[in-house]
Formats: structure tokens, C-alpha cells, sequence
């Protein structure tokens, strides 16, 4: 294991390249138009695991974007480990916020990449994280082959709720069985202290519609008289929130989990500037619901955000109309204990209850997942934190992230194995954002620290077999 990283800064700028590769596809997975696109990526995954010698490579059909699949049995007396990542990436809008094309991947210095970020849609999310694993496959092949058996399996449909490969999981037990699924679509405190992400937020992702009027009205000779959509959806948003930032939906927090003694403890070892925060973002002050600390905010208490909102006229100029519909799409983030199904309801059913008279409100549920916890007395986050520890010489410290992967919890119910998230990105990587980037040295580390993983679960799940 002591030449891995010696294998991996001579072949860097071959590594970077076949990145760079990959990030030049735009497999925007919500885009009909890029599927052609998600596709492409999904072939060329395909390629480097044939290349790397893989077996049962192949890319199977879902009624979306593909999914693909390799494996390596080397033994079935020795533990399997199952890699889950994804190709496909988030739009890019708004395109003029970017300093390039965000499809043309290109390496600048930042301040917290002196030593340079590479940036572009996906450079992060995920496609430079899951490559990491594929390169971690290469190392390992290159000195003494691979410790205990793996799986790849590579999806399309990430951004867009995992609908396809919850169908195809539970169609594929058997093939997919394993003894840990490995995942990097996380992140670490900073670059240079370690961590392992413990818990996922779930996620509920809705839309709402409100109509008024049967067309767009003047608003000279109709204003004031008529109920205004936008107007209307503005208040109803609003009221989602009561003066302390409490979300107002009924039932909403009656089956949250307070957090444990020892992920309270967990998380009080997590090293946080409040300034630092607001600075790296550009506010004057943190906002949210009243008694509890940002870092709380962020991981262990449930969030309502409205991610898009829209109405009436909004090109260069002016026109003076009163627009017959209005709609927003909202996010909630949820935590143990909420179901996202249950929750979606509660909504559907509160918006119903407060649309006033004069409209007409519609709820379209998108897409959503279940929270996920993660033990640490795992043979997997043991091993996992001795990777990282042989890495960065510190011990990882247990994470509780606020992001959502939807499919995380299914692959428990399912599969039932534990995951562990090895994220190596970074909270200013600006991932779903314009100008997305991923560290240079992020990038390498994660390929000798997922290298190392193999070998200390390996060791660890012999002893304690």
C-alpha cells in the first residue's frame, strides 16, 4: 500500500485527462434533449471497467437512463464490496454565471486549492468523486490485485430521484449482493480534516400551481379587483414559516428523532467559524429555525426551501399584466423518523387547506427519498477511518451531511447491508451551482484512501468472520 501514491502521482495527468473526459459529456439526466448525452457517459464507464478487466460488464436498460454494472469475483469466500455512484449531473442555468463553459473542464487556483480545482459541471457531483473509485480499482490492480470481490454499479438518475434504479434493486437482489456498499457523493470538513458522513437527509420535492383568471389580465383595468396568483402563492409560501422559522405544516415534526448523546457529542467536535461561514457565502447573518446552532440546522433538523418560483412577465422591460398562474417548487429536507411519502401528503393536503377563495391551487409531487443513519461500530466505518487515517494522518470525525441521496435507505431495506459514505468534496466546491469545481489533491487523495479501504475491510472482515 505504500506505493500506491507514487503510482498515482505518475499517472495524474492521465488521470485528470480521462476525467476530463468524462466531465466534457453533458449528461444532464433532467434534460430530455441530453439523452443522448447520458448515455454517451454511461458508455464510456462501461469502457474503463472492461479495460480494468472486469466481468459481466454491461449496461442495462431501465425505462430511463442506463445504468452500468461490472463485477469482479475473485473468490466467494472473501467479502464483496458494491461501488454506487452516478453519471448524470444537475442543469447548468444560469449559464452566465459561469467563468466558462461548464462542460469544458479546465484547472484554476483558488485559495482553498492553491494547488488548483478542477472546474465543471459534475467535476464534484459526482462524476469526479465516482471516478475516483474506478482509478482506486487501477492502483490496486497495478500492485497486488484486488483484496476481496467488487461490484460496480453506475446510475443516470440521481438528480432526478433514482426512480429507475429503485426498480432495478429490488429486481436484482441477487446479483447485487454484497457484505458493504462503498459510496463517495459526500464531503469532508476541509481539506485537510477528515470525516466520514454518518447521516443523509431525506428529501421531498414538490410543485405547486396556483390559477386565477383565465388569461393573463390588464392589470390597469383588473388589478385590485381580481385575486393576483403571484401575489397569492407569495403569502402562501410565506406562512410555511411562523416567526422563529418553524415550519407551520400540521404533523410536520411529530415523528422527528432527537439526535443521540453521542452524535450530540459527535458533532460538538466539529470544528466551525460562524464568520467563516457567512463569509464563504457572502451574508451578513445566518438565518433559520430559532434554537438551534447552524451546524445543527444544516444536519439534524428538517428544512423547508422554495427552489424556484415564477409568474406573469419577466423579459427585458416592462407589461403591465396580472398573470393568470403562478408556480414554485419546494424542497423539504427531512430527518430520522419522517417518511417522505408521509410528508408529501401532509403538504399536498396544508396547501389545499390554505389556498383562499379566488384560486385554484395544484400540488405535483416530484421526487423524494428517505433519511439514512449509519453506526459507527461497523466493520465499515472502522475501516473506513483507518483509510483516511493512513491518508491524512488524523481520524475522521462521524458527520451528519444535509444533502439527500435517495437511494441510500432502499439499499439497506433491500440489499440489507450497511453504506459507507467516503465523501471527499468540500462545502465551497459549489456543487448544484455555477462554477462547480473539485480539488486537485481532493481528487488524488480519494483515489489512495478508497485504494486503502479495500484493504483494511478486507483484513477486518477476516477477523472478525
Amino acid at each position: 500500500m505504500e506505493n500506491f501514491k507514487n503510482y498515482i502521482e505518475k499517472n495524474s495527468d492521465r488521470f485528470l485527462n480521462e476525467l476530463f473526459e468524462l466531465l466534457r459529456i453533458p449528461s444532464i439526466s433532467a434534460i430530455k434533449e441530453n439523452d443522448s448525452d447520458t448515455r454517451l457517459a454511461a458508455n464510456l464507464i462501461l469502457k474503463h471497467l472492461v479495460d480494468l478487466g472486469l466481468d459481466n460488464c454491461e449496461i442495462c436498460e431501465t425505462k430511463g437512463h442506463p445504468i452500468v454494472y461490472g463485477e469482479k469475483i475473485i473468490d466467494n469466500n472473501l467479502p464483496t464490496i458494491l461501488v454506487y455512484g452516478h453519471y448524470d449531473v444537475q442543469p447548468v442555468d444560469p449559464l452566465n454565471l459561469w467563468d466558462q463553459d461548464p462542460f469544458q473542464p479546465y484547472i484554476k487556483k483558488t485559495k482553498i486549492h492553491p494547488e488548483g480545482a478542477i472546474f465543471a459541471r459534475g467535476a464534484c457531483d459526482d462524476k469526479g468523486q465516482m471516478f475516483m473509485h474506478v482509478k482506486a480499482l487501477e492502483v490496486m490492480l497495478e500492485h497486488d490485485g484486488f483484496p476481496c470481490n467488487v461490484k460496480f454499479m453506475i446510475e443516470g438518475e440521481e438528480e432526478i430521484g433514482s426512480d429507475n434504479l429503485e426498480i432495478f434493486v429490488k429486481d436484482n437482489k441477487e446479483k447485487l449482493s454484497n457484505d458493504i456498499i462503498l459510496v463517495s457523493d459526500t464531503g469532508m470538513i476541509s481539506k485537510t480534516i477528515p470525516s466520514i458522513t454518518t447521516g443523509l437527509r431525506g428529501l421531498s420535492y414538490m410543485e405547486v400551481e396556483i390559477t386565477g383568471p383565465n388569461r393573463d389580465l390588464h392589470s390597469g383595468h383588473y388589478g385590485g379587483t381580481v385575486a393576483n396568483p403571484i401575489n397569492i402563492l407569495s403569502s402562501m409560501i410565506a406562512s410555511l414559516h411562523d416567526s422563529n422559522n418553524k415550519i407551520t405544516i400540521p404533523g410536520f415534526y411529530d415523528k422527528v428523532l432527537d439526535s443521540s448523546e453521542d452524535e450530540k457529542k459527535a458533532s460538538s467536535l466539529i470544528p466551525f467559524n460562524i464568520d467563516e461561514f457567512k463569509d464563504s457565502i457572502g451574508i451578513n447573518s445566518e438565518h433559520g429555525e430559532q434554537g438551534y446552532s447552524t451546524i445543527e440546522r444544516q444536519s439534524i433538523r428538517p428544512a423547508l426551501d422554495v427552489n424556484g418560483i415564477w409568474g406573469g412577465y419577466t423579459d427585458e422591460g416592462s407589461k403591465t399584466v396580472l398573470p393568470s398562474k403562478a408556480n414554485a417548487k419546494i424542497s423539504m429536507r427531512l430527518v430520522p423518523g419522517q417518511n417522505w411519502r408521509e410528508i408529501s401528503a401532509l403538504f399536498s393536503e396544508h396547501i389545499k387547506n390554505i389556498t383562499p377563495k379566488g384560486v385554484n391551487s395544484k400540488v405535483t409531487e416530484h421526487h423524494g427519498g428517505e433519511p439514512y443513519v449509519a453506526p459507527t461500530n461497523t466493520v465499515g466505518f472502522k475501516a473506513a477511518s483507518n483509510a483516511y487515517e493512513d491518508v491524512f494522518d488524523l481520524k475522521p470525525i462521524p458527520t451528519r451531511d444535509g444533502g439527500s441521496i435517495p437511494i441510500i435507505a432502499l439499499f439497506e431495506k433491500e440489499l440489507d447491508s450497511k453504506t459507507i459514505l467516503m465523501g471527499f468534496g468540500l462545502d465551497s466546491d459549489a456543487i448544484h451551482s455555477p462554477n462547480e469545481h473539485y480539488g486537485v489533491s481532493n481528487f488524488f487523495n480519494g483515489i489512495e484512501t478508497i485504494s486503502k479501504f479495500y484493504y483494511h475491510f478486507t483484513r477486518l472482515f477476516k477477523a472478525n468472520s
